[in-house]
This record gives C-alpha cells, structure tokens and sequence, in this order.
C-alpha cells in the first residue's frame, strides 16, 4: 500500500492514452490529441536504449494513478525537465504528487547526480504553480509567447529547483 514509482511500462499505456486524452487532465498539456494506443505504443519502444529521459508509473494503493519523469537529462550539465501528470480526479488531492515528486528528486540524485531540475507552466496553471512552490520549485522566469498551440499564443513560467539543497532539507 502507499504510494510509490515504478519504471513506465508496456502495460502502462492504455493508462498514459486515457488520462491524456482526458479533458481534466489535458489542459494544459501540449500533446497532439487525442493520443492512440498505437502510437504511444511506438514511441514506448522508441526509448528503448535512450538515456536522455527516464519515464515513471506513480503507483496509489496499488493501482497505477499516474505519470511522473525527467526529459532532456543533460548529463554534462547536470539538470532535466520535470514532468508529471495525475490520472483521474480519485487521485488528486491527496498528496500523491507531492510524495512521488519526492521520489523522483531524491532517485534523480542518487541515481542520475543532477543538479537541478526544471520544469515549464502555463501562466495560468495556478493549481500547478502552488504544488511546485509547496515543493521547493522557485520561479525563475517568465516566458512571454514561448509555445504556439492549437492557435494560441501561451505564456508560460520557468521553475527551478535546487536538488542538492532540496535533500539536505
């Protein structure tokens, strides 16, 4: 029981299809939607090999309940992109992405030896922003028309994080 993350795997698909193609999930994520299994199937296989992403399953009382990795792990120096993604609405709220970001930060540095993670939001994706904050990201900057989506222009926030200073805490 508990929360916990695993490696992503092939049978995590149809999960990661279903709570993207979810409109309560997909607001602001910038996927070509909707996603089929097919196809995500194709690309699980196309990471086979690649070391510059690490992909996750977070595990809720022993059901999958959502997504959670690095991208772009530039090892040279020492950071990665952070993502992560909730499944459906039984999930939320209850601090299962708080504790498997957790996970993820204290692996990436046992494992990986980054420095710093990063991650991109939406300006308004508020409900993001404060569990970045709650976790120790900081805003460092504001990236006016950084993405073109579906027609729009989208402002969106840089945050960092301090890996080494986060696990001394």
């Amino acid at each position: 029981m508990g929360t916990f993350i695993r490696k992503f795997e092939e049978k995590d698909v149809p999960y990661k299809v279903r709570w993207i193609n979810d409109e309560s999930n997909n607001k602001y994520l910038h996927y070509d939607l909707p996603l089929r299994e097919d196809k995500t199937l194709q690309w699980f296989k196309s990471l086979e090999g690649r070391s510059d992403r690490v992909d996750y399953t977070i595990i809720y009382d022993d059901e999958p309940a959502g997504l959670i990795g690095l991208l772009d792990i530039d090892y040279k120096n020492k950071k990665a992109e952070y993502y992560i993604c909730l499944g459906g609405g039984q999930f939320k709220g209850k601090g299962i992405a708080e504790f498997a970001t957790d996970l993820l930060i204290k692996e990436s540095y046992k494992e990986l030896w980054l420095n710093k993670i990063y991650l991109y939001t939406e300006v308004e994706n508020v409900k993001a922003q404060k569990l970045f904050e709650k976790i120790g990201f900081e805003k460092e900057g504001h990236l006016r028309n950084d993405l073109f989506y579906n027609g729009r222009k989208i402002d969106r926030y840089i945050y960092g994080l301090d890996v080494e200073n986060y696990i001394q805490k």
